[in-house]
C-alpha cells in the first residue's frame, strides 16, 4: 500500500509541475498553468481581447514565445531558452540577427554579486528584447560575433485569468488572490498559487458561512483587469487576502490592509499571535502585489497579504535562485494552515444580542453547565459563556470577546454556539 502524501507534499508536487512554464502577462503559458489548476479546482476562464480599457490602463497585445538563444561562432548556444525560461527578458520582441559581443552587451542582464544566478527582467509596456544570464556565463564569452535569436510574437490576443468560487451561506465574499504571470519562480508565486488551490479544496470540504472567490490573474494588470470588469458588484467583497512568497523558509509576514483595522487584519493579528509562530505585521504600502489594486482609495477593499519573507525580502527574489529548492512541503503547510485557522475566525466572527440582559441567566437550569461535564477546560469554557453573554450588545464581535477575555477563540465560539441554542442569544 502506498504511503498517504501530505497536503504540503501535494503542494510542492503541484510547484513541482508548473515550475518548467513560461508564463507572463498573458499568452499559453498563463493558459497552460491555468489548465492544470483547473485539475485541482474548477475555473471558470475569463479572456479579455487587447485593447479593452480597464480603469487607468489598456490590456496590452498578446506575448507568446517559442524559443531563444544566443549562440557562438562555432554554433554552440551559451545561452537556451530551452534551458530556463528565466533567459529571454519577459515580453521581449522577435530578434533575428548577428552581432558583435559588445553591442549584445547591451541587451545583456545579469546579477554581478551573484555570479551563478540567473535575474528575472521583463519590458512589458516597452518594446525591447533582451537576455537575461549568469554572470559567469557572460565573463566565459570571448569577442566575437554571436547569433541572437528570439522567436516571439506580440499581436492583438487577450489577457487570461480564472475564478473558484466556493459558495457560502451568504453571498458576501471573501477574495484571495494569487498572480500567476511570473515564469520559472518557485516561491514568487508558484508556492502562492498552491497554498491558494489547497485553500479552496479545504473550504470546499464544509460549507463555509461567507462566498470564497479566488482570483488567479496576472499580477498588476490582472487584479485591475477583474476590478474593471467587478467595480458594480465589489461591494459583496467584504474581506480579502493575497497570497504570496508562501514556500520558502522565512517566518510569516502579514502585510495589513490600507485600513489597517479592517477585519481581516485583526484576525490575522489574531491567529499568528495566538499560534506562538514566529511572525511580523506591517504597515500597508501602495508598494508590493496586488494588495494595491484593491486597496486603492476608490475601492479600499479590507484585503491584506500573507507572505513568509515579503517581496524582495529575500536574494533569492527574482533570480533562478528561486527554485524548487528554495521552497518546502513544510512551509507550504505551515502557511495553508494559518489560511485555514484565520477563515475558520474570520467564518465564525459574529456579533450578538443577549436576549436576558438583565442580570445572569441561570445556565445550570437550561443544562450549559451540565453540557461541559467532563470537558478538560470546563472553568474555561463556563467563563466564556458568561464573556459572551456580557459582551453580547450588538456592538462587539467574538473576536472582540476573546481579546478582551484573554479565551482562545475556539472557546469563545463554542460558548456562542451553546448559549445561541438555549435561546439566549441572537446573531
Amino acid at each position: 500500500m502506498a504511503p498517504m502524501t501530505t497536503a504540503g507534499e501535494e503542494m510542492y508536487a503541484l510547484v513541482e509541475r508548473l515550475y518548467p512554464l513560461c508564463r507572463s502577462i498573458t499568452g499559453d503559458g498563463v493558459r497552460a498553468t491555468l489548465d492544470i489548476v483547473g485539475e485541482y479546482v474548477p475555473l471558470q476562464t475569463h479572456e479579455v481581447p487587447t485593447g479593452t480599457q480597464v480603469l487607468d490602463w489598456t490590456v496590452p497585445q498578446e506575448w507568446n514565445i517559442r524559443g531563444a538563444h544566443i549562440a557562438d561562432s562555432a554554433g554552440r548556444r551559451v545561452v537556451d531558452f530551452a534551458a530556463s525560461s528565466l533567459h529571454v527578458l519577459g515580453y521581449s520582441v522577435p530578434v533575428s540577427a548577428t552581432l558583435p559581443l559588445s553591442e549584445l552587451r547591451a541587451h545583456l542582464h545579469t546579477l554581478p554579486d551573484h555570479p551563478a544566478w540567473v535575474p528575472y527582467r521583463t519590458s512589458y509596456y516597452k518594446p525591447e528584447w533582451g537576455f537575461c544570464l549568469a554572470q559567469e556565463t557572460l565573463d566565459a564569452m570571448p569577442d566575437g560575433e554571436y547569433e541572437v535569436r528570439i522567436d516571439s510574437t506580440l499581436a492583438d490576443g487577450h489577457l487570461t485569468y480564472a475564478e473558484h468560487v466556493v459558495p457560502g451561506q451568504v453571498p458576501d465574499e471573501v477574495i484571495v488572490s494569487s498572480h500567476v504571470c511570473h515564469p520559472s519562480l518557485a516561491n514568487d508565486n508558484l508556492a502562492g498559487i498552491a497554498v491558494a488551490v489547497f485553500l479552496a479544496r479545504a473550504l470546499a470540504e464544509r460549507t463555509p458561512y461567507y462566498t470564497y472567490r479566488f482570483i488567479f490573474a496576472p499580477g498588476t494588470i490582472g487584479a485591475i483587469t477583474w476590478l474593471a470588469r467587478n467595480a458594480a458588484r465589489v461591494e459583496r467583497v467584504k474581506h480579502g487576502l493575497v497570497l504570496a512568497c508562501a514556500g520558502d523558509p522565512g517566518r510569516l509576514t502579514y502585510k495589513q490592509s490600507r485600513r489597517g483595522d479592517a477585519e481581516i487584519d485583526r484576525v490575522l493579528r489574531h491567529v499568528l499571535a495566538a499560534s506562538e509562530r514566529p511572525h511580523h505585521i506591517t504597515e500597508f504600502t501602495p508598494y508590493g502585489y496586488d494588495e494595491r489594486q484593491f486597496c486603492s482609495p476608490g475601492f479600499d477593499l479590507g484585503v491584506g497579504s500573507l507572505s513568509r519573507t515579503p517581496y524582495s525580502g529575500y536574494p533569492e527574489y527574482h533570480t533562478s535562485a528561486d527554485n524548487l529548492d528554495f521552497v518546502s512541503p513544510e512551509a507550504m503547510a505551515d502557511t495553508l494552515s494559518v489560511c485555514r485557522e484565520a477563515f475558520a475566525v474570520l467564518d465564525r466572527n459574529r456579533h450578538y444580542v443577549n436576549l436576558s440582559p438583565y442580570g445572569e441567566p441561570q445556565l445550570g437550569r437550561r443544562g450549559l453547565y451540565d453540557a461541559l461535564g467532563g470537558r478538560s477546560d470546563t472553568k474555561q469554557a463556563q467563563l466564556a459563556m458568561l464573556w459572551v453573554l456580557n459582551l453580547s450588545d450588538g456592538e462587539h464581535a467574538l473576536l472582540d470577546v476573546a481579546e478582551r477575555s484573554g479565551l482562545p477563540f475556539d472557546t469563545v465560539a463554542a460558548a456562542a454556539d451553546a448559549l445561541h441554542g438555549a435561546g439566549l442569544i441572537k446573531a
